[in-house]
């Protein structure tokens, strides 16, 4: 009975270690066109663009506030709120809109970021992989 136990709790410690991994680090976005960089703010996480693919003349793009995408933040006050949950916003730079978000990271290592209004149900999943390239100060990517 014993050795039954200790292996359930094994189990159990194991299999919480594996749901909480983190969502901190360098992911590319579900279209290939970005990198996002989820770190900590103060006692937050919070995640900010540091890698895209489309510079055109006029250099890097811009938000709709006419501020530079790279660097900008678009994940914000993201929390843990259970094991391997994390709740937010993030904000699509293209348009300013900003929408509840939930980040997991699946059993393959990939980041499920949810956006959604009010309830998780009306939202919509992307999927990011591990960003293992280089980027550039100025947000450049290279694979």
């Amino acid at each position: 009975m014993r050795i039954l136990a200790m292996t359930l709790a094994v189990c159990l410690l194991g299999g919480g270690a594996a749901a909480a991994k983190t969502v901190a680090g360098q992911w590319l976005t579900e279209d290939g066109g970005g990198v996002i960089r989820i770190a900590p703010c103060g006692a937050v996480l919070c995640g900010r663009i540091v890698g895209m693919t489309d510079f055109g003349p006029s250099g890097t793009p811009k938000d709709v506030q006419g501020r530079s995408q790279c660097g900008l933040e678009i994940i914000h006050e993201l929390r843990q709120s259970e094991a391997g949950l994390w709740s937010g916003t993030i904000t699509n730079p293209e348009d300013g809109r900003t929408y509840d978000a939930q980040l997991s990271v699946d059993a393959a290592g990939r980041l499920l970021v949810r956006g959604f209004l009010g309830i998780p149900l009306f939202g919509a999943t992307q999927i990011w992989t591990p960003y293992p390239g280089v980027l550039t100060e100025e947000c450049r990517m290279f694979q």
